[in-house]
């Protein structure tokens, strides 16, 4: 998980891909990785990258519908 999060999150927070890092519209968090069965959910300001939350995926769904806030 370390090692995900800091490739991913240090060196390219806003590069897209299918399977590991989605921009989520119209919501904050504005992004979600994708590591394994976690979701690791982040938004980014400037070149700060604040991690919201690191859920199962499982629970991602009812945490987006708890916590997410439309923007």
């Amino acid at each position: 998980m370390r090692t995900a999060l800091e490739t991913h999150l240090r060196h390219e927070p806003k590069k897209t891909s299918r399977s590991r890092i989605k921009r989520l519209r119209g919501l904050r968090p504005q992004y979600r990785l994708r590591v394994d069965e976690v979701r690791v959910f982040y938004d980014l300001s400037g070149t700060t990258v604040e991690v919201l939350a690191i859920v199962a995926k499982s629970e991602a769904d009812s945490w987006l519908a708890q916590f997410a806030d439309p923007e």
